[in-house]
């Protein structure tokens, strides 16, 4: 496996894990369940983790796609920049999350505190993974650029299309 193919492995967990704990954490509350609240803590760390093994493999990948045909430096900056951003929001979460479960496990007077600010750290999260992820798949996914509709006028009017490659 090569670098884009480890980075590819280990970039969806950061997000996908930060909705299903924001998720769990909000069910927790709801209900009043400290357990559900300590799987959201949980999983935001292991999130967390994961957001770090992104970052470390996202150089080797970007190494492999930068000079391929439809891949600009401008999309990979944006995308990087995005991804700085959610994995200093994820260090974020994930040591408050930490801090949650000591906190739970000791019956702690500022553990409902935490799990509050928990709540608004993974809020930020989950919208920088967002963001991230659409940012991410732009790269190699022309479709869902912003500009998109504008390629595809341009290269009818061209008398060209994608299928003629």
């Amino acid at each position: 496996m090569n670098d884009a193919h480890w980075h590819l492995v280990v970039n969806h967990f950061p997000i996908i894990g930060t909705i299903f704990g924001l998720g769990i954490l909000i069910a927790g509350l709801v209900l009043k369940n400290k357990t559900a609240v300590n799987i959201a803590y949980i999983l935001f760390v292991i999130s967390a983790i994961f957001g770090f093994a992104s970052m470390y493999t996202g150089e080797g990948a970007e190494e492999m796609v930068e000079n391929l045909p439809n891949v600009g430096d401008q999309v990979i900056h944006e995308h990087e920049e995005m991804a700085e951003k959610l994995a200093i929001a994820l260090y974020v979460l994930g040591t408050f999350s930490i801090a949650g479960l000591v906190l739970n496990m000791m019956n702690h007077s500022k553990a409902k505190l935490v799990t509050y600010v928990v709540l608004l750290i993974s809020l930020a999260a989950a919208f920088l993974g967002k963001q991230t992820g659409t940012t991410g798949g732009e790269v190699r996914h022309t479709e869902i650029r912003a500009n998109a509709t504008t390629q595809v006028g341009v290269q009818q009017s061209e008398g060209t299309t994608e299928d003629d490659d």
